[in-house]
């Protein structure tokens, strides 16, 4: 517990007044049912402010509008978790159960995680390097179960209400624009084609009308020709129209006011912003200078294994020499995207094949391969993973980038497979979708040192499954490892300590087999997302840290199915919550019989 109270400490914002008004007024009921009670209330504020959202084991509502995201709503959302941080804290903690004492913690994780997020008015910079407000909404009917007329016109609505959303989005940018705070003009000249591209010239070819294209069986002919037809008019009339302005606002207005620095620490408040992302990202009370070490560290202990794989291969050359032979030759890229795509096939297959050996519960949810859409890809990562509701017409996907196939080596995939498919995010994700008699908040928790160091350290599990079949694919393994290492280096030093573009770049070059498009493509990611990619290494190295200590404790007794079971069975957890279940688990596994 003594991790929980140090790291609580560090990253809480306490509410002393709120608090005191919350206790005064608390409602009767045992701990445990204001607990329940407070969770229910949240969930009913989160259905509300986020449309098309609903109860597990319920049909979700199709959405009709988009979210409000203009300042007033941004208040609204703070004043609400405010609210229920002061809620929470009027509830004794040590008078509740283990696992209620459980959800207390995770939901107040949550809540101050929003709070920070508050406290820097993030919301007047909604971009990222390869995406952002304006493409996650051609993809907002893929997981929508379509079954009747009024859902296709609860969707068209939404069209409609496209136009607002961006808009609001624009303008909170332009209080960033005021303020300081916005994209640096070097990461957004690689983000500047995704705005056009939401631009079609006919309906039928705009991502927004692909629920058209293969209608619900229940919805009758008559009706379909009559929804199709107001589809195509909302999107030439209201979507295009929208995206044509937000374009022109973009390459008018916003480029030219972006900054010109690249670090977090050179926007207003800087320094306090990157430290709160840190510990947000890694969930460990940490700071960039200890981060920026262990990333030296981890770089140079990788580098050496590195090197004796290439003499275990006999290459003759150095070490950039070799770089280069694996970026060029031919033997290592597929020629078609197919053939990409079917590689990947492959290996995710093999995988799933080998899953027990190394786990003991496994999930239901099925999950596909498929390209990274097209308007994303040229300046998309290499792959990622697209989860799905349980309810959805589809399960999860693994998106392979078929772009620039040149730039997609064949040794890399099976780490890539691993992270992105299983058992990386696929089965974290959708074991933690699974989760019974949880608090529903519980069902999407998603903290990134957790989730993207289970993501790494299953790549190292490729290791123990025999996925790695030649040692350019281990050497592909470890160059992932140094490219998550890198990002601990390049990251701290980009928004602490005054890093360069360039020298962020030649660091990542230099020591991983990463394509130079795959470099500068992951650089810019790290500029534009400030902390995010500490969160791997930093959660890889504390589960096996957890694994080593459980298997040193115990001895015969250590079961790594078991262990791995165990590491999931809360779904997305901080890492200093992981370690105090972990110590309690070994403490269990002790004193049993057996």
């Amino acid at each position: 517990m003594m991790v929980i109270k140090r790291f609580l400490a560090a990253v809480v914002v306490v509410l002393m007044a709120g608090q005191a008004v919350a206790a005064a007024s608390a409602p009767a009921g045992s701990p445990a049912e204001r607990l329940q009670a407070l969770f229910q209330k949240e969930r009913a504020t989160y259905y509300a402010e986020n449309p098309g959202t609903g109860p597990r084991g319920e049909p979700r509502p199709v959405a009709d509008h988009m979210q409000g995201v203009s300042p007033a709503d941004q208040a609204r959302r703070e004043a609400e978790n405010k609210a229920f941080l002061a809620d929470l804290l009027a509830i004794p903690r040590d008078k509740l159960s283990a696992e209620d004492q459980l959800n207390y913690d995770l939901f107040r994780f949550m809540v101050q995680s929003r709070l920070t997020f508050f406290k820097y008015r993030t919301w007047r910079l909604p971009l990222q390097a390869d995406s952002g407000f304006h493409t996650w909404p051609a993809r907002m009917w893929t997981s929508v179960n379509f079954r009747t007329r009024a859902d296709y016109e609860a969707y068209i609505r939404r069209l409609k209400d496209l136009p607002r959303y961006l808009q609001q989005n624009a303008d909170n940018m332009k209080i960033g624009m005021k303020d300081g705070f916005t994209m640096p003009q070097v990461v957004l000249k690689g983000l500047m084609p995704t705005f056009t591209a939401m631009i079609s010239k006919t309906a039928e070819e705009s991502p927004f009308y692909g629920p058209f294209k293969k209608m619900a069986e229940g919805v009758s002919d008559a009706d379909k020709a009559a929804l199709r037809a107001e589809a195509k008019d909302a999107i030439m009339q209201s979507v295009n129209p929208a995206y044509t302005k937000l374009a022109a606002f973009m390459k008018d207005v916003y480029y030219p006011a972006a900054r010109t620095s690249i670090g977090a620490s050179e926007l207003p408040d800087g320094k306090a912003y990157y430290d709160a992302m840190v510990k947000y990202y890694t969930t460990l009370d940490v700071t960039p200078e200890q981060v920026h070490q262990i990333g030296l560290n981890e770089v140079k202990r990788i580098r050496g294994e590195m090197e004796a794989i290439i003499k275990q291969v006999g290459f003759k050359g150095d070490f950039a020499a070799f770089l280069k032979f694996l970026r060029t030759d031919p033997r290592f890229y597929a020629k078609t995207p197919k053939e990409l795509l079917m590689h990947a096939s492959y290996i995710a297959k093999k995988i799933d094949g080998r899953l027990p050996m190394l786990f003991g519960k496994l999930p239901r949810q099925p999950y596909g391969i498929e390209p990274v859409p097209a308007v994303l890809a040229p300046n998309y990562t290499t792959g990622r993973y697209s989860g799905a509701p349980l309810d959805a017409p589809h399960g999860g996907y693994y998106w392979v980038n078929t772009y620039a196939l040149n730039k997609r080596p064949l040794y890399n995939l099976p780490s890539l497979t691993l992270h992105e498919a299983v058992p990386g995010h696929h089965l974290q994700i959708a074991l933690a979708q699974e989760l019974k008699n949880v608090p529903e908040f519980r069902l999407d928790i998603y903290p990134h040192a957790f989730g993207e160091g289970w993501g790494l350290y299953s790549e190292k599990l490729g290791i123990e499954l025999g996925i790695y079949e030649t040692p350019y694919e281990n050497f592909g393994r470890l160059s992932y490892e140094m490219w998550r290492a890198c990002r601990l280096v390049i990251d701290t030093g980009i928004h602490a300590m005054g890093w360069s573009r360039e020298r962020a770049i030649k660091l990542l070059a230099d020591n991983s087999a990463l394509s130079l498009h795959n470099v500068r493509t992951e650089v810019d990611r790290y500029i534009a997302w400030p902390g995010q990619a500490l969160a791997y290494k930093m959660g890889e190295l504390k589960i096996i840290e957890l694994r080593k200590r459980a298997a040193k404790a115990l001895g015969d007794k250590f079961d790594v199915r078991a262990f791995h079971d165990e590491v999931l069975s809360a779904g997305g957890v901080p890492l200093y919550i992981l370690e105090d279940r972990v110590d309690h688990w070994i403490a269990a596994q002790k004193n049993s019989k057996g």
